[in-house]
């Protein structure tokens, strides 16, 4: 959702992050990865300006940040 919401592709995610095309899509099939690989994906999407969610009785979540020109 996140990649989606920022209207970028695998490959500029995993460029972003320094990880493979391939892992991105291991990422988004909810395959297992190693914790620094999560940590340098979510960093990249921070980055690119997604805020996490953490659970809140209904689920973690994503949103973009708020532009602050706004």
């Amino acid at each position: 959702m996140a990649r989606s919401g920022l209207g970028i592709g695998v490959r500029e995610l995993a460029e972003a992050a320094g990880v493979s095309t391939n892992t991105i899509t291991r990422l988004e099939k909810g395959e297992p990865l190693k914790a620094r690989t999560i940590e340098a994906i979510q960093s990249a999407l921070e980055a690119a300006g997604v805020e996490f969610i953490p659970e809140n009785g209904e689920g973690a979540g994503v949103r973009l940040k708020k532009n602050s020109n706004e």
